[in-house]
């Protein structure tokens, strides 16, 4: 979907397909006649936008042959969908039984990471529709933060110069404008806004700059317009934007809450969790081992576990869509549009607890369409009007 933001922007709003387990080009195809083209009937819009996951062989794939990015442009555009954006942080095998710190694998001290974010780049740039003014990538905060020697650092370092050298290049020779945004994670060498600045300040903006999760966000306890604040001072671009809840418990110390907590503690995902006491954030690596006895329980904890945007568990649980309400405002609500790649990713669904996760098609399909309706009720609310996919762009 798109929206004009009261400056004149054109700001996309999608869904992340990382939450459909496809790895290769029929899959994702699949997916799109399944999922993605249901839920813009859903939403009753006759333009959708879907931030693309295209795993290591699916890129390898459409990499090789430029029919093959054609023949998915073509069924994007058959059913009413666009991409403007790559979501190339998971390399591949995200929807195996156990997943954990695989994700952060291979990072950026190692070249392959490289050569896949530069053929995803080179690959949406076919897909881009025609009028789209640029489109952008998300990828991992250089790295799990263990281990993480100064030589690993220089290499990632040396590799960063190299992908703006390479999206420059790219740039040039097919006429459209890719960026990176390197999101900031919890656990990872960069994994707040404070890491970010320091650890990827200085690289070339034109080309490069972060990728805001509002989940990890709230999980480290940043307020948003103060963490905005930090990345522009750095001379950081928001390339894009990650619109996801955290899950909360106000009162981890009761028994009723860690019960309930003890539902989302599930095998495939990393859920990191962490508490403010006194406004210093700590933390653990998984949930297990906070309830194991590993975090503080007496003040709230917040857990990476991405929530569904429009409703909250039941109590004594909530989630931080306060915080992001907070993020949405502060991004697209003052006089000008911080970012204009806003994307939907709550790939979760599948590891819900049993009695609120969807059991068929249909119900994941109602369920991301109203995770988009809530969003787009957010955008309207902070004044941004929606656009008919005939509409020219900013």
């Amino acid at each position: 979907m798109r929206f004009r933001h009261p400056d004149g922007t054109t700001v996309h709003l999608a869904y992340c397909s990382n939450v459909h387990q496809a790895e290769d080009l029929d899959g994702v195809i699949g997916q799109l006649a399944t999922y993605a083209e249901p839920v813009r009937e859903n939403l009753g819009a006759d333009l959708l936008g879907i931030g693309l996951w295209l795993a290591r062989d699916v890129v390898t794939e459409l990499s090789a042959d430029p029919d093959a990015v054609r023949r998915l442009r073509a069924e994007l555009t058959a059913r009413g969908l666009e991409t403007v954006t790559l979501n190339a942080f998971p390399y591949g095998g995200f929807h195996r039984e156990v997943v954990k710190k695989d994700v952060y694998l291979p990072d950026w001290a190692d070249p392959a990471r490289l050569d896949y974010t530069v053929d995803c780049a080179r690959v949406l740039a076919g897909l881009l529709p025609d009028d789209a003014r640029r489109g952008s990538v998300s990828t991992l905060p250089l790295a799990w933060r263990t281990p993480w020697p100064a030589g690993a650092r220089d290499s990632a370092r040396r590799a960063l110069d190299q992908l703006a050298s390479r999206l420059a290049e790219s740039a040039r020779e097919t006429g459209r404008t890719i960026r990176v945004g390197f999101e900031p994670e919890p656990g990872c060498v960069v994994e707040n806004t404070v890491q970010a600045a320091r650890e990827l300040g200085g690289v070339d903006p034109e080309w490069l700059g972060i990728c805001l999760d509002t989940c990890h966000l709230a999980v480290q306890f940043e307020e948003p317009a103060a963490a905005l604040r930090r990345i522009a001072d750095a001379g950081l671009p928001v390339v894009k934007v990650q619109a996801s809840s955290a899950l909360q418990a106000d009162d981890p110390a009761d028994p009723e809450a860690r019960r309930a907590l003890a539902r989302f503690a599930e095998p495939r995902f990393l859920h990191q969790t962490r508490t403010a006491p006194n406004g210093t954030v700590t933390g653990v690596d998984d949930l297990p081992e906070a309830l194991a006895g590993g975090l503080d329980p007496h003040s709230p904890w917040r857990v990476h576990f991405h929530a569904p945007l429009h409703a909250a568990p039941e109590p004594p649980l909530s989630t931080t869509a306060s915080e992001l309400t907070a993020s949405l405002g502060a991004l697209l609500g003052g006089p000008r549009a911080v970012s204009d790649h806003i994307e939907v990713e709550t790939y979760t669904w599948s590891v819900l607890p049993e009695h609120l996760r969807p059991h068929d098609r249909a119900g994941l399909v109602a369920g991301l369409a109203a995770e988009l309706a809530w969003t787009r009720d957010r955008f309207e609310e902070l004044g941004l009007k929606p656009l008919s996919g005939s509409e020219p762009l900013s």
